[in-house]
């Protein structure tokens, strides 16, 4: 038996993408390594990351806390390269496969996807709220930053 795909082509207009992506709720803010996409979760994930943000440890390795180019509650950084975390993120798609890679972190599960130029992107699993945890190549060398904030997570983010 044969399978088929059946390929739709559709013609969007620019207008019609930079509103769907909008819709989709993401803003970006500037940032000196680059822009950051900054979630837009719905009110219960944002009064999770809230209590996270205020939670955050004020050193991540070594490397002091700051602004990510915006003041969002949703986006915070350590160190330059930035170690960037980055709440109300979606679900990601790896958590549907089995056999995806996974590190758990002082009782906090993540996923693990591996980003550009050497960078890691490791996500909260089985919580009520996801965060994303973007490791520049020089700080991806082991879960230590994972580590660090393992607590504040713990704390604000119930599991699911």
């Amino acid at each position: 038996m044969a399978l088929f795909h059946r390929v739709v082509l559709i013609n969007v207009s620019a207008v019609a993408c930079l509103a769907a992506a909008a819709a989709y709720g993401f803003a970006t803010s500037g940032s000196g390594d680059g822009a950051v996409a900054v979630p837009v979760p719905d009110a219960r994930t944002a009064g999770y990351c809230r209590a996270l943000h205020d939670a955050l440890p004020q050193k991540v390795q070594g490397l002091s806390r700051h602004g990510v180019g915006s003041r969002s509650e949703l986006v915070t950084g350590w160190g330059d390269p930035a170690i960037v975390l980055r709440c109300g993120v979606p679900r990601p798609a790896v958590d549907d496969d089995p056999e995806a890679d996974g590190v758990d972190a002082d009782g906090v599960s993540w996923s693990v996807e591996k980003g550009s130029g050497g960078s890691l992107v490791l996500t909260t699993t089985l919580r009520l709220a996801y965060v994303e945890v973007r490791l520049p190549k020089e700080h991806a060398v082991d879960i230590g930053p994972l580590t660090d904030l393992a607590a504040a997570v713990k704390k604000t983010i119930p599991e699911l």
